[in-house]
């Protein structure tokens, strides 16, 4: 597994250096098109600038990326009281993949049943949404967990937190570049063109100036494009994580199928973080293929193909068989031969199918929602009718009745 996860971490280097020459190319550019060109210094400038804005986000994405983006997801910690299942299946999972720390369990309240993972190693956190939880059984969330865990062992929450960042500075630098190109063509210009078309540097700042704006329109286009290739190319070796942790390929490719099949937005979602989930979200009311489709947009490989592969393995759920079923779908290897020689054959576990387990959605929808009450300080006082009564934690009396039999309660009584 090494192998491939090297492999694709150069792959990913040279297109994080195809990002940077972009960006480069765009500092430089608009650099000369705004500050002159009767030399090379503005030009320098351009790229300077570009580069200290580059350098200040990803300190900040390094050191507090983790936590911006579960943020801006509305992810919430929750402890092992709050969801035992969900926690237990963290860590059984981190034990399976030998990570140094079980990572921290966040909860969304989102309809769209979706999860990502954030972190190193060390430092690491899985968020999961409630319409996730109320869908999957134990053996499907068990692979949507071990899926995400498989990120954060191959390294590729952290880089794609670094090209995120890059991303997002090369989208910065155009809007703000072509924002200054229309405001200043309304205001009459800038004076500061004008000085150096006198002094006989127009011709070269005019052509930086079209060059740079070419640029801004095409630069977060090619950035974007470069960004989804990233996240395409790891997906494969999470899914193959996934069957080695569980040694249940079904309960991944099971939970696939739900996830893309639900067609909810999910609207804390961003081109930025929307390669970080285990399907694509959709991020609009209308569907906008969120969840499968191939084209170079995709944020990740076709749904169906995914799971073809993994139904594909046979009775092994080693790298071997991830391998040989990925090259039955297209044609080629995803796992070095070294890692596959080294590769340790695994037996796939005795479970009971995944489409003859039970799941009771009502119930599961109610524990996901209990989840969120217990994190806004709710109380529960459980009637001997079957009522379980959600208590907030702005009421003050000191009894209640219950709404279906009408006994009443002391509130003292609610845990």
């Amino acid at each position: 597994m090494w192998e491939a996860i090297a492999s694709n971490k150069r792959k990913s280097f040279f297109l994080i250096a195809l990002m940077g020459l972009l960006l480069i190319a765009l500092g430089g550019s608009i650099g000369g098109a705004w500050f002159g060109t009767e030399s090379i210094k503005p030009i320098l400038l351009g790229i300077f600038i570009a580069g200290f804005i580059w350098f200040i986000m990803t300190l900040v994405a390094l050191f507090q990326g983790k936590n911006m983006l579960l943020a801006f997801a509305g992810a919430r910690e929750i402890s092992h009281d709050d969801a035992p299942q969900l926690y237990n299946i963290v860590e059984e999972m981190r034990i399976a993949a030998a990570l140094p720390e079980t990572p921290k369990v966040y909860i969304m309240e989102e309809r769209a049943p979706n999860a990502f993972a954030v972190g190193t190693p060390e430092n690491a956190g899985v968020a999961v949404t409630t319409g996730l939880l109320s869908i999957l059984s134990r053996d499907e969330l068990q692979g949507v967990i071990a899926h995400e865990i498989g990120h954060i062992r191959n390294l590729d929450s952290r880089f794609m937190t670094i090209a995120g960042v890059m991303l997002g500075t090369i989208v910065i630098l155009s809007d703000v570049f072509v924002r200054s190109m229309f405001y200043g063509a309304i205001l009459g210009g800038n004076s500061r063109r004008r000085s150096s078309n006198d002094s006989g540097g127009g011709g070269l700042q005019v052509i930086l100036m079209v060059v740079a704006l070419i640029l801004a329109i095409i630069a977060p286009i090619l950035a974007n494009l470069l960004y989804m290739a990233c996240s395409r190319s790891r997906e494969y070796l999470a899914d193959a994580s996934a069957a080695v942790f569980t040694r249940y390929p079904e309960g991944l490719a099971s939970a696939l199928e739900k996830i893309s099949g639900a067609h909810i937005p999910l609207p804390s979602a961003n081109r930025v973080t929307a390669p970080m989930y285990i399907i694509k979200p959709i991020m609009k009311a209308k569907a906008d293929g969120g969840g499968g489709g191939s084209s170079l947009f995709s944020t990740h490989p076709p749904t169906d193909e995914r799971v073809a592969i993994l139904r594909n393995m046979g009775t092994n759920a080693g790298l071997n068989s991830y391998n040989d079923a990925y090259k039955s779908v297209n044609g080629k290897d995803v796992i070095g031969t070294t890692s596959l020689r080294s590769a340790e054959e695994l037996k796939m576990r005795g479970v009971a199918p995944v489409a003859q387990a039970h799941v009771d959605r009502k119930q599961q929808t109610r524990d996901a929602t209990d989840i969120l009450h217990k994190l806004n300080k709710f109380i529960f006082l459980p009637c001997s009718c079957g009522v379980r009564i959600k208590i907030p934690p702005t009421f003050s009396k000191a009894t209640l009745k219950c709404p279906k039999c009408r006994k009443v309660h002391n509130v003292s009584e609610a845990k």
